[in-house]
């Protein structure tokens, strides 16, 4: 657990701003999306069920425990059913203190079609993000949405739920709020990527490059090094060039889409960009 915890009227101000963020830059619609703070190590600061997150107050806010028992909160406030996510992660993982779900339009776009974001072509998102999983669907508002999250948010900070939306955690809620304009800065430029016909991703010396940015900045995460094995080919240490060793044929741990399936969408969207262009004047 962190040594310190924040001010309650510092944390009840930050995730006001983060809602209003939220709201203004297409990340939520209505009343989607959920926000959270830890304030103590059984009190959490988070937003109710049924308000817009662009229109919250700071008294509009509720604090329950980790079970999701209500402990303050104006009257007619109720947690909603999918802050279970939320507490599951503060369960799992000690060291957060804010967790941010939305629902990013190109993110979720993205999981619809079977593209994956857990592919070395962003250096930035490397660094912050590290490889990010797409989890399989599960019901909105459910037990199983928690459980579909339990594992994996263990050696994630950042996740897409398939057909659904994102979840990202950080020391703090406008922590995990950066997190989210990363993810979906990434899959903005991955969409076009795979609109104009694709390219390589990074080599794999380089990619062992920024994972080393990454541990020096103490972002790493369990599983780093076998993941990025995995997707990316980084299986050796930097200035060894022992043979790599091949990708174990195994299911990946983030359950995306196989890369076939993902390929022949990919042409065939890009096909239908060629065309398009081709009709133009």
């Amino acid at each position: 657990m962190p040594d310190t915890y924040p001010a309650e009227a510092a944390a009840r101000d930050d995730l006001v701003r983060i809602g209003r963020l939220l709201h203004t830059r297409d990340l939520v619609d209505g009343s989607a999306g959920n926000l959270s703070a830890r304030l103590g190590p059984d009190r959490i600061l988070c937003t109710p069920s049924g308000l817009a997150k662009g229109f919250l107050e700071p008294d509009d806010l509720i604090i329950i425990d980790l079970e999701g028992r209500l402990v303050a909160g104006k009257p007619g406030r109720k947690p909603t059913s999918e802050l279970a996510m939320h507490l599951e992660a503060f369960k799992r993982r000690p060291d957060v203190g804010g967790v941010v779900h939305a629902h990013p339009i190109t993110a979720v776009a993205l999981s619809i079609a079977g593209v994956s974001l857990a592919e070395c072509v962003i250096p930035e998102a490397i660094v912050f993000l590290g490889l990010v999983p797409t989890t399989p669907y599960a019901t909105p508002s459910s037990d199983e949405n928690r459980r579909a999250i339990s594992e994996v948010i263990v050696s994630h900070d950042a996740l897409v739920l398939q057909y659904h939306g994102s979840l990202t955690v950080g020391r703090d809620a406008l922590e995990a709020y950066f997190r989210l304009e990363t993810l979906e800065h990434t899959a903005k430029i991955i969409a076009l990527s795979k609109l104009l016909g694709g390219g390589p991703p990074l080599p794999p010396e380089q990619v062992t490059k920024l994972l080393a940015t990454r541990d020096s900045l103490g972002l790493g995460r369990p599983n780093d090094a076998e993941e990025f094995c995995v997707a990316c080919g980084v299986c050796h240490p930097l200035g060894r060039h022992a043979e790599r060793r091949a990708p174990a044929p195994a299911r990946r741990a983030w359950d995306d889409a196989a890369a076939t399936d993902e390929e022949r969408l990919v042409r065939a969207i890009a096909e239908r960009v060629r065309l398009e262009l081709g009709h133009l004047p």
